[in-house]
């Protein structure tokens, strides 16, 4: 039965290209992004799982920057440390000549104190971004790996290097570090902490300008007589120190009329730390004397080197008995610093041959077969125009029925 109401090839012609049209737009779309899944919508799966690889590839760029500025930082140690093995052999040298008796020892002995000058300079020196494993004790971590367990959890991981200490001893750093702002009342006990009257603002400050603080220091202030201290641990900023006077402060009974606040260095590298202490009260001034940071760096392993006189027959002796133990330390550290360095330049690699592996297996994913996509268009582009030729014809039925009433 022919009708021109309901012309069914027409709706079959026509459903048909548009599921051509449909799946042709999807070949054009891979096409141009390069992906045969670009959202959740093409596949809510493996979408959501390639997701979750591509952050876990932008956190490994970040652990390989991480593990390239640790191997940069242990390597300065490390040749740091080699340098002074070098100089150690070099004194040994001069200890063992000493041993003659028809030498200029004194000679020698300036030989050996220029020595070891210069290893207190180089292990003073050996710092890479602030941060020096030649000159305390303890340990760093350096992040190294992101592990993702089959739940979903992740935790990081982390390298951790021993820091070896060769000071060669416990030299006292320039107490310069704490200065009192001296109010116009002034006393030989310290700088005033002026009442609060209404002309003065009751407050005296102390700034801390030290930027990273040697370990051990021990920071000090003087308030009314009694004074507060802090011991400095590895890796303090001039705000560590000043929050450390202040949780001292704190929490020794003092004077009750007197506070202190401390406004933190936005870079304690280059800006100040600042103690700032408050008087409440209106008739009771207070004192304050700033103290100074003493000590500062901490008895080294080298720290017997100083104390070298190959003047004599017995100094030398002694100087020869000790200086192999001396050596080995260095060689030791010199040593341990290559093995992690080694370590983290094979962490490195690794990190970087497992975040291609990733981008390969998210690309095996979701990328587009530009081969199969190709032949799909050339398919679809015949289909369609079909297609429309089909539909055209299937339009042209209806015409035919008027040369039933001719």
């Amino acid at each position: 039965m022919s009708s021109i109401l309901t012309n069914s090839s027409a709706m079959v012609a026509l459903e048909t290209l548009r599921g051509i049209n449909k799946n042709l737009g999807m070949v054009q779309s891979e096409i141009s992004t390069g992906k045969s899944i670009s959202n959740a919508k093409d596949n809510a799966a493996i979408w959501a799982i390639s997701t979750v690889m591509s952050t876990d590839v932008e956190s490994f760029d970040q652990i390989s920057n991480s593990l390239n500025l640790g191997s940069a930082t242990v390597g300065v140690a490390r040749a740091s440390s080699e340098q002074v093995t070098d100089l150690l052999q070099d004194m040994k040298q001069l200890i063992v000549s000493a041993q003659e008796e028809n030498v200029d020892r004194t000679k020698i002995q300036t030989d050996v104190a220029e020595l070891v000058t210069q290893i207190g300079s180089i292990v003073a020196a050996a710092q890479f971004n602030g941060q020096n494993l030649l000159n305390s004790t303890g340990s760093i971590s350096i992040l190294s790996s992101l592990d993702r367990a089959a739940d979903g959890t992740v935790t990081a991981s982390s390298i951790s290097v021993s820091r070896v200490n060769l000071g060669t001893g416990a030299e006292v750093v320039a107490a310069t570090a704490l200065a009192a702002a001296d109010g116009a009342n002034a006393t030989a006990t310290g700088a005033a902490i002026p009442v609060n009257d209404g002309t003065n603002d009751g407050t005296q400050t102390v700034t801390l300008s030290e930027g990273v603080v040697e370990t051990g220091t021990v920071a000090s202030v003087t308030v009314d007589g009694t004074e507060f201290t802090y011991t400095s641990v590895a890796g303090d900023t001039n705000t560590d120190v000043a929050n450390g006077l202040k949780a001292a402060y704190d929490a020794a009974p003092s004077n009750a009329n007197i506070s202190v606040a401390v406004t933190a260095a936005a870079d304690p590298l280059v800006d100040d730390a600042v103690l700032t202490f408050s008087n409440t009260s209106t008739t009771v001034a207070g004192t304050l004397a700033a103290g100074s940071l003493k000590g500062g760096v901490a008895a080294g392993a080298l720290e017997g080197i100083t104390s070298f006189d190959v003047t004599t027959d017995a100094g030398a002796a002694s100087a020869l008995a000790e200086i192999e133990g001396f050596l080995q330390t260095a060689i030791d550290a010199s040593a341990a610093f290559g093995s992690k360095q080694k370590r983290i330049e094979n962490q490195v690699e690794f990190v970087a041959t497992l975040t291609d592996s990733l981008k390969v297996g998210i690309g095996a994913l979701t990328d587009a077969n530009l081969e199969e996509a190709s032949a799909r268009l050339q398919s679809l582009q015949v289909q369609q125009q079909l297609g429309v030729q089909a539909l055209s014809i299937a339009n042209q039925g209806p015409q035919q029925l008027l040369a039933l009433f001719r």
